[in-house]
């Protein structure tokens, strides 16, 4: 699923709903929005990526972007659609809420070169989306999810992780029904708390508490584990580190850190050793290799170690290295026991 985006972002345009964890402004680092920017934008990270724009799709993100005036949508769509035509990209998607598509909606979108479309789910769970006030419910996102499967596009499920009165077993039911639902794959947000939302409010008023780092990797590593035990790939965990996110009107509480990511993926792969080693019997004094696939050494080893460190202790291992391995692939991982 890894592939290049030319993103165009849609500032809370299309969007008449404040959720209380939305500062899209922040999220983003824009402003303003207009067709002209959009296409200059569009043609810069063309000239940058080169021949390998022609993969790329271009993605508009940010808003609501079939919520939009329809008739800046299309124009947006056509624009986009000149680029594919010409073999600048290689297709569209865009960001949405499920609110906001319908068999009107998705006609439209069948029309041009859509091959994605994201939905913004957050949860599964009516009393955290009355909580969070998203402005849908649970049956909205099923319905959403199943027509955008109908009608033949790919399908990306967003969840959010710490939302207001969502335990781990709300998420974990949010993961498993954006799966049952046909999804391609998954975005997953551990949430951070913005200056000047609802959120912070809360916040301030004890009415809500944030997750801490260590909290979000704990749960989301957990969500990461039955993500690969169903075969659905995790495309994003966390924000994206921007300048924007930070100072007086960015992040200011809750689960945000550079390498969340990195952090989540190595609890993730630490879970998934303990699973093949718990099976193997006493391991004292002995000696094991972990191979993993091409780029995930870091992440199989941790910040400092410290799955190593984990490992070794948990199981009295004299010593434990962790290899790159070029026969595997994604998540695959194989281990050595020897005296």
């Amino acid at each position: 699923m890894k592939h290049a985006n030319i993103p165009v972002f849609v500032p809370h345009l299309g969007c008449p709903n404040d959720c209380v964890f939305c500062n899209q402004r922040k999220i983003t680092g824009h402003d303003s929005f207009s067709i002209e920017d959009a296409k200059r934008s569009i043609e810069e990270t063309v000239a940058s990526l080169g021949e390998a724009s022609r993969d790329a799709e271009i993605a508009f993100f940010g808003g609501s972007f079939t919520g939009i005036d329809r008739t800046l949508m299309t124009d947006l769509l056509d624009m986009a659609k000149d680029f594919c035509d010409r073999g600048s990209a290689s297709g569209i998607r865009m960001s949405t809420r499920p609110d906001y598509i319908d068999d009107e909606i998705l006609s439209i979108l069948s029309n041009y070169p859509v091959k994605t479309i994201e939905l913004g789910i957050q949860s599964l769970s009516d009393k955290v989306l009355i909580a969070s006030k998203r402005g849908h419910t649970s049956s909205d996102s099923i319905r959403a999810m199943k027509a955008v499967k109908s009608a033949g596009f790919e399908l990306i499920g967003q969840m959010m992780v710490g939302l207001p009165f969502s335990e781990l077993d709300d998420e974990i039911k949010t993961l498993i029904g954006i799966c049952d639902a046909g999804a391609d794959g998954l975005r997953i947000y551990p949430t951070a708390v913005f200056a000047c939302t609802e959120l912070h409010e809360m916040m301030m008023r004890s009415v809500y508490s944030p997750l801490s780092v260590e909290e979000a990797v704990a749960r989301t590593s957990e969500l990461l584990c039955i993500a690969h035990d169903r075969n659905i790939p995790v495309i994003r965990v966390g924000l994206c580190e921007t300048d924007s996110l930070h100072g007086e009107n960015g992040i200011v509480a809750g689960a945000f850190h550079p390498a969340l990511g990195e952090m989540c993926m190595s609890e993730f792969f630490l879970k998934l050793f303990y699973r093949e080693l718990d099976k193997s019997g006493s391991l004292d004094g002995k000696k094991a290799i972990l191979r993993v696939a091409k780029n995930m050494v870091s992440k199989a080893v941790g910040q400092k170690k410290v799955n190593i460190n984990k490992l070794k202790d948990k199981y009295s291992l004299s010593e434990i290295k962790i290899i790159e391995d070029s026969s595997l692939s994604g998540y695959e991982f194989h281990f050595d026991i020897c005296s």
